[in-house]
C-alpha cells in the first residue's frame, strides 16, 4: 500500500478533520432516521399465509405478539439449491440481534419463495436459528417487488428499488428489507422497505472493514464474499 507516513501531530490534525465529517454523517443519519419514521403507512389488505415450521401463519401471526415486524427478503428461489451468498452474508449477522430486538418489541423474520423444506435444509447447513418462513405459492414476494415471474422478465423491465430496471439485471429474485406495524386491533401496516444496498448497515462485518486500513478491498460490491462454509483453506493471516 502506498500511503503517506507522517508524524503523530500531522496524523492527529488529519484525523480531527475527518472526525468533523464523521460527525456530520452521524447527524445526517439521525435526520434520515427521523424522516424514515415520519413516512406515511399503507394498510395491508391482502391475506398472506406463510408456511412455517409450526404450520401456516398469516402475516399478522408472524409478529409473534409484538407490534413491529422486520422481514428480510432472502434470495432463495423455489428451484435454487442454496441461498444467495450476499443474503447469506447478511444472515450470518442476524442471530445475535434477536434477544435485543425481541425485548425491544421487534420481531425479525426472513422470507423466501423456496418451499419450507428447502429453507430448513439450508438453514441447518448454515447453522442459523433466526425465524425463516416460506412465501411459496403466495403473491407476497411479487407484491413487495423482490421476485419476478417470466412474464415480467420477458417484458424487459421490472420494478425494483422504486424504479424500473432492466430485467437482465434482475433475475428471478432480489434482496430487500421491509418493516410492518400491527396495532392493538390487529391491523397490519407496511411502513418501510429498502432494497439493493439499502440494508447494507445490517452487515457488521462491512462496518468493521470500512474502518480497516484496506477498507472493503473489493473491485465490485462484496465480490470477496462467500458462504461461510465455502472459503478456501485457512483464514488469510497476511497479504502483500
Amino acid at each position: 500500500m502506498d500511503h503517506p507516513v507522517v508524524s503523530r501531530e500531522e496524523w492527529l490534525e488529519a484525523r480531527r478533520a475527518l472526525l468533523l465529517k464523521e460527525k456530520e454523517a452521524t447527524h445526517l443519519r439521525d435526520r434520515l432516521n427521523a424522516e424514515r419514521m415520519a413516512l406515511p403507512w399503507v394498510k395491508v389488505d391482502k391475506d398472506y399465509v406463510f408456511d412455517t415450521p409450526s404450520g401456516p401463519k398469516t402475516l399478522a401471526a408472524l409478529f409473534d405478539g409484538r407490534s413491529q415486524l422486520m422481514i428480510y427478503h432472502f434470495m432463495l428461489g423455489p428451484d435454487w439449491q442454496a441461498g444467495c451468498p450476499g443474503c447469506s452474508f447478511i444472515a450470518d449477522h442476524l442471530d445475535g440481534t434477536l434477544p435485543h430486538l425481541n425485548h425491544h418489541d421487534v420481531t425479525l423474520v426472513a422470507v423466501s419463495r423456496a418451499p419450507l423444506e428447502k429453507i430448513e435444509a439450508y438453514k441447518r447447513r448454515m447453522g442459523w436459528h433466526f425465524p425463516w418462513v416460506s412465501s411459496f405459492g403466495t403473491d407476497f414476494n411479487r407484491d413487495y417487488h423482490v421476485s419476478f415471474d417470466p412474464e415480467e422478465l420477458a417484458s424487459g423491465k421490472v420494478f425494483y428499488n422504486f424504479t424500473a430496471m432492466p430485467a437482465e439485471d434482475a433475475g428471478t429474485e432480489l434482496p430487500g428489507l421491509s418493516a410492518f406495524y400491527r396495532d392493538v386491533d390487529g391491523t397490519v401496516f407496511h411502513t418501510y422497505s429498502s432494497y439493493a444496498r439499502g440494508p447494507e448497515e445490517l452487515i457488521g462485518t462491512l462496518m468493521i472493514l470500512d474502518r480497516a486500513p484496506k477498507g472493503r478491498n473489493e473491485r465490485t460490491t462484496m465480490d470477496f464474499v462467500r458462504r461461510h462454509d465455502e472459503y478456501d483453506g485457512k483464514p488469510r493471516a497476511a497479504a502483500s
